[in-house]
């Protein structure tokens, strides 16, 4: 089976494939370069990006910013050309900074979601990185590309829908979920006018990229046939020898049973979906303090005094620590996951 290059205006990817970012710690250098060698678009997390540098405890941001450089070489170096990126949360503390940092650093592609990211457009003006917000509703898209074009005269590069189905922290509510699954189709359907309606204004080809819930190139080839530009998949890359997450955090996601592919609540106010552990369970029992706070958002999303337990904390500890007493985001496909692999063997199983 061969896909059609996904083509995002000067920037050619030979496979339609995004790698999801993935924080803390899990899609660095390693796994976002082999993607990039392999023709797909590999994904670095800003998220705590610096965490491994040594004076990350004491000035957390400027470890960030020193690890974003750091990170996006080595991932370019090992891609041999291919394509680079960022995934940066729009409710992070300094967002604007850390977006001005990867144009800096020559990112190819920056994703911006958790949250909308209305002035996008204005911090990558005048370079070549291209943008694309996630949205998972045809209303976020309208309202959001309705703002770009309002305010900076410009729209997206490329557009990510996250459905239901992804993982980490998602876009619907949790008592909606089943709902959503079952409508997501049709609702990436009419995000996929509306981007096109927004295209045919600026005369230009806005691809839309599916997540969530892409398994294998049937699930590709459904989402292609939908009219979509590509996908983007997170959770099949975990299991890979290049994934820059350590063999614990491996075996969660390896031992995972269907039954432990959980819906948590999450510290900024969204539901994410997550492997069922000692940690999760503690969670529903008891708030856990805060040892310390890293400032990784705005205030606005993150309220110190009230938070049932720090989200950067936790998803620090699944890297660093043991991820049974930690928050291991995945998706709703984890438990499917049988065997370690490599990049280079998942792209000739979905393109093969």
């Amino acid at each position: 089976m061969t896909f059609k290059p996904l083509v995002i205006d000067q920037l050619v990817a030979k496979v339609p494939i995004i790698q999801g970012g993935m924080g803390i710690g899990v899609s660095l250098a390693n796994l976002a370069g082999a993607v990039g060698r392999e023709g797909g678009i590999g994904i670095l997390s800003t998220a705590q990006i610096g965490y491994q540098e040594p004076d990350f405890e004491k000035s957390p941001l400027r470890a960030n910013m020193a690890a974003i450089k750091k990170q996006f070489d080595r991932a370019k170096e090992l891609a041999q050309g291919g394509l680079i990126g960022f995934n940066i949360m729009a409710a992070s503390f300094q967002y604007d900074r850390y977006v001005k940092r990867c144009v800096e650093v020559g990112a190819d592609v920056i994703i911006s979601g958790a949250g909308l990211p209305i002035n996008l457009p204005e911090l990558v003006a005048g370079s070549k990185t291209k943008i694309a917000p996630i949205v998972s509703s045809n209303k976020a898209a309208k309202v959001l590309l309705g703002t770009w074009k309002k305010r900076f005269d410009r729209t997206a590069d490329f557009v990510v829908v996250e459905g239901p189905k992804a993982g980490g922290h998602l876009g619907f509510k949790a008592d909606e979920l089943k709902v959503s699954i079952d409508r997501m189709d049709d609702e990436l359907k009419a995000i996929i006018a509306t981007v096109n309606k927004f295209g045919a204004e600026f005369g230009q080809e806005i691809p839309v990229i599916f997540a969530g819930g892409v398994y294998n190139k049937e699930d590709i080839q459904h989402y292609l046939d939908l009219g979509c530009g590509g996908v983007q998949m997170a959770t099949r890359f975990v299991v890979t020898e290049e994934c820059d997450a350590p063999e614990s955090f491996k075996e969660a996601y390896l031992n995972a049973q269907e039954a432990d592919i959980t819906i948590i609540k999450s510290p900024v106010g969204m539901p994410g979906r997550a492997i069922k552990n000692d940690f999760t369970q503690r969670i529903q029992e008891e708030r856990i303090p805060i040892e310390k706070c890293r400032n990784c958002l705005q205030l606005k999303h993150c309220d110190r005094k009230t938070i049932p337990y720090c989200i950067s904390e936790t998803l620090l500890n699944a890297v660093t620590k043991d991820p049974n007493h930690a928050l291991v985001f995945a998706g709703a496909n984890a438990y499917r996951l049988q065997e370690k692999t490599t990049v280079q063997k998942l792209f000739q199983e979905l393109t093969c």
